[in-house]
């Protein structure tokens, strides 16, 4: 069947969609020892998906650094909560890697974000909103792109959240870990659909303003 896909999504629509949840297994990360077994398991998959997370600041001029490095296999999510760690050899591993594609998205910022933490060489990173533009799609945030998609609401109420608590509670694990599965499912599906050229793309006219 062909999926029906537009070049901008009003986001009036995405409002009454069903919300999307990750569903796998969330595992937090809070010692090097933990990130080395981690990442040993990340770095055995085909595939990922990445995000990261910073403590919201509300005074102007102050901005914390990154807390939270969320990365996603099919079914399983692990959450480096950095804050913790800081940039340990085992993440600096991962980050590095030039085999396994990691998807994220505006992962520019992502990456000027960690980098505040500590050096490191660009490993293999694709970002989403380069690849979307390939098939005609204009939206670039994950909840008009997942949307646009699979017709599902990718929830973010707990964006603004705070990433440095001592506990992350569930709903703020259930998000980051979306956030990041996401991005894989997203790629997966825009490889699958470049490839059999299964879709239809509509282009949404800029609404004119009457005079």
């Amino acid at each position: 069947m062909t999926k029906t896909l537009y070049n901008k999504i009003d986001k009036k629509i995405i409002a009454n969609l069903p919300v999307a949840a990750f569903e796998g297994r969330i595992v937090v990360v809070l010692s090097n020892a933990e990130a080395e077994r981690a990442v040993d398991y990340l770095l055995s998959q085909p595939l990922l998906g990445v995000d990261t997370e910073t403590r919201p600041s509300f005074r102007r001029g102050w901005q914390y650094t990154v807390s939270l490095l969320q990365v996603s296999a099919e079914d399983i999510c692990f959450l480096f909560r950095l804050n913790h760690t800081g940039l340990s050899s085992a993440i600096k591993r991962l980050l590095e890697d030039q085999t396994t594609p990691k998807i994220g998205l505006s992962w520019h910022d992502d990456l000027n974000g960690l980098r505040k933490l500590g050096g490191f060489k660009t490993g293999n990173f694709i970002d989403l909103q380069n690849c979307v533009k390939e098939i005609g799609i204009e939206d670039m945030s994950l909840q008009k792109l997942y949307a646009n998609m699979f017709g599902q609401k990718i929830s973010k109420r707990q964006q603004l959240s705070n990433w440095e608590r001592d506990i992350l509670d569930e709903k703020q694990k259930l998000y980051a870990a979306t956030d990041a599965w996401a991005c894989l499912q997203l790629y997966k599906e825009l490889k699958r659909l470049e490839a059999t050229k299964d879709y239809e793309l509509i282009i949404q006219e800029e609404p004119t303003i009457e005079e």
